[in-house]
């Protein structure tokens, strides 16, 4: 029986919920009531809905800030990908859990073959949906926007993506360019970043699968794609979700994915377009920017963002990309999924495995982050989805540099 929106969205709220007050936005001691997005990753089963992997959050690194990093502090931790990060680390303890315990049957994965690298695949019965509290962030959201604003009506203006300075995409601005990959948005002053938005990384998961770089040297991406993104009823735009994510031509307004099925690309490894359902849903999360609204008019977002695994191997805050209460960059700080600790346990599984497995490790340990992800052979069906997808339907997409040079 195929799985509701709204069933989708209650199981991402009741897991919140369950979560202890420190991980939750709270009313400061000036009157600001807090409010902040939330994302969730829920998986459907022959007997089980549950969710696997949720999130919240709204902030993301400068530009400037990434050489900083160092595999330590994460770089985009809104709420969509931030749920997303945790999603693959839920999948890569999943796998540790199936290398070292003989007796253990997961939900979720299982082997393949002795003979056959990736070494697990994702169950072909269990279908992947996401849950976003927000619009997501980017071109989805655009119509959205623009109806915020006291004067709706696009801008007219002849810049184009090309011509932004220093080659910096376009954030919130110029609403008239419509169907543009664009940065996470922020203030003026606020430094700029080289974040995509929500809308694109979403967009682009419809071809490479939920699954990362070092996660997909694990996992066959064959049957990790999203099934439905639902999203809360106000904050869907028709208009912007067909042109964001949409792959027919000849829809209204054509979506900018349909340059791949117009001309079918020939990709290997379980790598394909995979567009999912948009559905709506009437139910709110109780820290959405409108419900807080609803009980003060004195609100502010939250600094705070949180991320949570269904296995229970993740449960923490995180403030500037770094765990709560350390300090920006410590290694101390390193979240969870954090490049440097999801490489570390995508190691540590490699390492439990036997037979051809050994490739996988060699490629694991190839040198520098940068180098395992743009070097590996294994990776290579990958990044030709990643270089088709960026070059035919998400023009213009700058790539987020500065943090790959670190080693284990």
């Amino acid at each position: 029986m195929a799985v509701t929106a709204d069933e989708v969205a209650n199981v991402v709220l009741s897991e919140f919920k369950k979560l202890p007050a420190k991980r939750k936005p709270t009313v400061r001691g000036n009157g600001l009531h807090e409010w902040v997005p939330l994302s969730g990753i829920v998986a459907k089963g022959p007997a089980f809905l549950k969710c696997v992997a949720l999130a919240t959050g709204m902030k993301c690194l400068p530009a400037s800030k990434l050489p900083q990093a160092n595999g330590v502090a994460i770089h985009d931790w809104h709420a969509e990908v931030l749920a997303l990060r945790a999603f693959n680390r839920f999948i890569l303890d999943e796998c540790k859990r199936l290398t070292l315990d003989s007796t253990f049957t997961s939900d979720f994965l299982c082997r393949t073959s002795s003979s056959s690298l990736p070494p697990f695949i994702w169950r072909p019965d269990v279908s992947l949906h996401m849950y976003c509290s927000e619009a997501p962030c980017g071109d989805s959201s655009m119509e959205l926007t623009m109806a915020s604003q006291p004067d709706s009506t696009p801008w007219s203006s002849p810049i184009l993506l090309s011509e932004q300075p220093d080659g910096q995409l376009l954030g919130r601005g110029y609403f008239s360019h419509l169907g543009i990959v664009r940065r996470k948005p922020s203030r003026p002053d606020a430094p700029p970043t080289n974040s995509k938005s929500c809308s694109d990384k979403i967009a682009l998961k419809q071809c490479t699968s939920l699954l990362s770089s070092l996660t997909s040297l694990l996992i066959s991406p064959k049957n990790v794609y999203l099934t439905s993104l639902v999203l809360s009823e106000s904050q869907y735009s028709e208009t912007g979700c067909t042109r964001c994510y949409g792959f027919d031509f000849d829809s209204s307004p054509p979506g900018r994915m349909s340059c791949l099925t117009t001309k079918p690309p020939t990709w290997a490894d379980g790598y394909k377009t995979s567009p999912f359902k948009i559905e709506t849903t009437q139910h709110e999360f109780d820290y959405s920017k409108r419900t807080v609204t609803a009980r003060s008019d004195k609100i502010s977002p939250s600094n705070l963002a949180v991320c949570w695994t269904y296995n229970k191997e993740v449960e923490e805050g995180i403030i500037g990309g770094v765990l709560q209460g350390r300090k920006a960059f410590d290694i101390k700080g390193a979240s969870a999924v954090s490049r440097m600790k999801m490489w570390r346990l995508a190691v540590e599984v490699a390492e439990g495995l036997h037979g051809p497995e050994g490739e996988l490790l060699k490629e694991l340990k190839r040198g520098t982050y940068d180098e395992v992800k743009e070097e590996s052979e294994l990776l290579q069906s990958r990044r030709k989805v990643k270089e088709e997808v960026r070059g035919e339907a998400l023009k213009g997409w700058v790539r987020n540099t500065g943090d790959g040079g670190f080693r284990l």
